[in-house]
Order: C-alpha cells, then structure tokens, then sequence
C-alpha cells in the first residue's frame, strides 16, 4: 500500500502539480502519520441526497430565470473518514436530481481498494456512461476531499499552488430592472473588486448604464450566445470597453467557431469561453478562436480534469479563468483549491444561496482565498 501512496504523489509531479521535492515530504509525512491508521481491508461507501439551493434573488440569464438551482450531495466514506461532493443542476446543464441518482446507483467502487488509485477510479466512473458530467464532478470532488483528507493536507498545497495567489472573484448580476440591478450592486459594496455582468439581449447597454449609475468597479460581462451578428458585437465590445469591461466571455452560440474566431482577432477586449469548451478535448481546438477557456467543474467531470485542463490551456499560451455554476461551498471550495494562477475567478455561486451546509473557502478582500482543512478545505455546518 506504501508504494501505491508514493506512485499516486508521483504522478502528481508528473502532470505539473508537484516538484519531486514535495513529493519526497508528502510521502515521507503519509507514511510515518497514516499508514497505520489505514485498514488494508477499508472499503469505499458512496452515498447521496437531493438538495435544493435557495436563492438570495431570482437569477436571470439571456433565455430563462430561476429561484433554485437542485444539486445532489455525495458522500465517500473510507476508514473513519469521509469526503464530501456535489453535482449542481442548472437546467441548462442537461442533467437533474433523478438523473445524477441514476447515475450514482451504477458507480460500484467494491473493486477499488485505495482511494489513492484516484485515476484508476476516476477513469472507470467516467466510463460508466456518456455526458452525466456534474454526477461524475460529486464523485471526484468527494474522492478529493476523501484522498486529502488521508494524506492530511489541503489539494492547493498537493499540487504546490499559494493560496492567496488568486484573481479577484467576480461578483454576479444576472439580467433585471434598473432597480433591482442598483440594489445588487449596493448590497455588496465594498466586497468585491470586479463584477460580472449577464448581457445577450436587447436591454444591454441599459444594464451597463445602470450598474455605472453607482459603482465604477471593473466589469466583465458574459453574453451566454446571446449576441448573433459579428459587427453588432463588435460595436458593442467598443462601447464597453469604453465603460470600464474588461472581458468578454461566450457572445456568440457555442458552434459557431469561425465567427467567434473573427471576433477574437478584432476585439480591443479579450474573449473566453464558456458552453463552447467543456472538457480537455475542447481546449486544443479553442486555440486562435478564444482568448482563454472558462473551466467549470460541472461541466468538465471535475477536478482532475479541470487541472489537466488549466495545464493545458496555459502550455497553448490561452488565458484560464475558473468559474463555477449556483453551488454550495463544496463544490466552490473545490474549485478554490485550482485558483492560484488563474487570469479570472468567478466563484461567487455559494454567495448567492441562503441555505449553504458547508463551511469553506471565504471571501476576502475580494479574493476566494481556501480553509487550511485537508482536502478541499470544507467542514459541514
């Protein structure tokens, strides 16, 4: 079991996350505190339950509105110890609570001795069926949280990554009245650096102008397809970069490659991706089309993945921003431990719910900065 503990940190370094140096400590401090307290004869238990997020303020994007986002949180107990995960379900994502349990149901792990195999297991759950990838995203990040908390120490530190070394998050103001949108603003004064702003229909400017009516905060606005002629775009990107924007992020339909493309190269701003990237295979064919990718754990399986995808994204010389979907401080706390050397953060989703259970990553100075728990740094309310 030793050896599997030194091949797991091992491979580590081996895709980027960790110097040898670190490697040697990590398992010179697994082996002498854990490996006695580890049963050769543990076994995985995964377990779940339906959750619904409730929102501060009814959210509206370009093409619907909500006032719950329905998440599925799961459980992998192991030895005494238990990680924590977590599907969210915005109903864009194509997934819902009877989906994801139908899911979970199929994943057996009684062929899986040490969570510590973490690509072996990750590799077979992603096998289990096609898309379903905020269900694999609950079993990853719980088997992260459970393998951190083995090892005792938190995954911005396994993959040798300074927690305070993140981009400012963003704060999210979806579609809505001048009034609405100006009490948005005001009651989270003096909290944020940045805002995010949801745009894609006829009333942009006048969502633009309003939040300029009381703050000059920097913006980033994401269009979610919703914008459909270049030229149109393109004036708009102009203006808006005259107000302060300084991203753009998915403003034409996901397939349309070759116009988004044309507008990247004439955009004063530069342009991310979102629904048109979602998993390690999309990065490489989003070179010369987008300035950078949005990774976004739900969509992309997770957190192994979404490292992969960070690494990969920044090997091609693209831009990465990490962002998330409404979730709880699981899954944001997750997504906090990968921050650290990102170009944009919007990881606000558990700042918009009214019913989080988890304790995790906190807001500071403007910056979602990770708990110094093992794992992804959460403990239940």
């Amino acid at each position: 079991m030793s050896q599997n503990r030194r091949d797991f940190l091992k491979n580590l370094a081996a895709i980027g996350g960790l110097s040898m140096v670190n490697v040697s400590l990590l398992a010179k401090n697994f082996e002498n505190k854990k490996m006695n307290s580890i049963s050769r004869n543990s076994k995985m238990k995964l377990s779940w339950m339906p959750y619904d997020l409730q929102l501060k303020h009814t959210f509206t994007i370009s093409n619907f509105s909500r006032t719950i986002t329905p998440v599925v949180l799961t459980q992998l107990e192991y030895d005494g110890l238990t990680g924590y995960g977590e599907a969210s379900l915005p109903p864009y994502l194509g997934e819902s609570q009877a989906s994801v349990i139908a899911f979970l149901e199929k994943v057996d792990l009684s062929g899986f001795n040490d969570p510590m195999n973490m690509e072996e297991i990750l590799t077979y759950v992603d096998t289990i069926a096609e898309n379903n990838t905020a269900a694999k995203a609950s079993v990853d990040i719980a088997l992260h949280d459970l393998v951190g908390k083995i090892i005792g120490k938190p995954w911005y530190q396994l993959w040798g990554l300074n927690k305070n070394d993140v981009p400012p998050t963003t704060f999210t103001i979806g579609i809505d009245t001048d009034d609405v949108v100006k009490q948005k603003v005001q009651e989270v004064k003096g909290q944020f650096k940045i805002l995010k702003v949801k745009l894609g229909g006829r009333e942009d400017k006048r969502m633009i102008e309003a939040i300029r009516a009381v703050t000059d905060l920097p913006l980033t606005v994401d269009a979610n397809q919703g914008w459909k002629d270049r030229l149109q775009a393109l004036d708009m990107i102009y203006w808006l970069k005259d107000k302060g924007v300084v991203m753009v992020e998915q403003p034409f339909p996901k397939y349309k490659l070759d116009e988004i493309a044309r507008l990247t190269e004439e955009s004063p701003l530069p342009v991310f991706a979102d629904e048109s990237v979602q998993r390690l295979h999309d990065v490489e064919r989003m070179k010369g089309v987008f300035s950078g990718i949005n990774i976004k754990l739900m969509k992309c399986t997770g957190m192994r993945e979404a490292w992969k995808m960070k690494n990969l994204a920044q090997a091609l010389g693209m831009k990465v921003m990490i962002g998330c979907m409404t979730e709880t401080s699981c899954a944001i706390s997750a997504a906090v431990q990968l921050s650290p050397g990102m170009d944009f953060a919007d990881l606000d989703g558990a700042l918009l719910i009214q019913n989080d259970p988890f304790d995790g990553a906190k807001l500071i100075d403007g910056k979602m900065i990770s708990s110094d728990l093992p794992g992804i740094g959460i403990k239940k309310r």
